[in-house]
């Protein structure tokens, strides 16, 4: 493995809590300390997402939509990325964003397979057997089964889904192994109810949701986020009316009437890449 630099650690909150996770030795070097704050009896749901200095998530390009661009294909991105899918129980990902991503698994060493022992490593460490659980909300049900995610056998994967979209996917007869959790709240998929069918298939305790735009929309909406990492590139992608580029959050307004505050917990660097981690628990000011 090309050697990579450890993040630079600038500033962390004095008062955060909870026990730090049982990093390896090459993790711990490469990110230091990693801890959640005690959360019992309720999952603890954190997002992660890379975004331009001007709010640009996803160029919205055929084969250019995931983070890669956005970030300029930084391999201390990918390597948190990794470590937070490692540290989770689930990922949850909307239908855009399994769209856009045509072979994409939602596993550590999918996504830097320098560290897959690291990684394996640190799931041991914490109880965790196999991969996390890979889930994929969509209200109408129309995924192509014959994706990576779904055929090869690397992940259990469960899709959360309306009883309209339940019917779509039956139709479209897909592999045994997936599970369908269909929620009688048509049209609309709550971040509850999401979590809800998550913790009945096992994904209970650490939940990561990587996108898209919509559906960390209705996290924040419900409170139901408590923290995000994100990543800060030093980059302007620009907008038009061409195209739509979103930003971290679509199809919800909360400022003026609302604004969802947050705390910064901590700041690391890699060059001129900020990787920021804000907290948005009860008590944010």
């Amino acid at each position: 493995m090309k050697e990579l630099a450890p993040l630079e650690s600038l500033w962390e909150a004095a008062n955060g809590q909870g026990v730090d996770l049982p990093l390896p030795v090459e993790l711990l070097k490469l990110y230091g300390p990693l801890r959640f704050p005690p959360h019992p009896d309720r999952p603890y749901v954190i997002g992660n997402f890379v975004s331009t200095l001007d709010g640009v998530v996803s160029l919205s390009l055929p084969g250019q939509s995931g983070g890669g661009p956005i970030s300029g294909e930084l391999r201390q991105d990918r390597m948190v990325m990794g470590l937070l899918r490692a540290a989770a129980d689930a990922v949850v990902v909307g239908a855009g964003t399994f769209r856009d991503v045509r072979n994409h698994v939602w596993t550590p060493d999918y996504v830097f397979p320098e560290l897959a022992e690291e990684y394996a490593a640190l799931r041991r460490e914490m109880g965790k057997e196999g991969p996390p659980l890979n889930v994929i909300v969509t209200a109408g049900g129309k995924l192509n089964f014959d994706r990576r995610v779904f055929q090869s056998g690397e992940v259990h994967v469960l899709i959360v889904t309306t009883t309209g979209g339940r019917d779509e996917i039956i139709r479209r007869r897909p592999p045994q192994s997936v599970q369908v959790a269909a929620i009688e709240s048509d049209p609309y998929l709550t971040a509850q109810a999401i979590l809800d069918a998550v913790g009945e298939a096992g994904g209970e305790d650490v939940v990561l949701v990587e996108g898209g735009p919509r559906l960390i929309g209705n996290f924040f909406d419900e409170k139901r986020l408590d923290e995000l990492f994100l990543t800060l590139a030093p980059q302007i992608a620009g907008r038009d009316d061409s195209a739509e580029r979103p930003g971290l959050v679509a199809g919800k307004i909360f400022a003026p009437d609302g604004p969802l505050w947050s705390r910064l917990a901590g700041i690391k660097r890699s060059g001129s890449h900020l990787f920021l981690r804000y907290d948005f628990g009860t008590d944010s000011t």
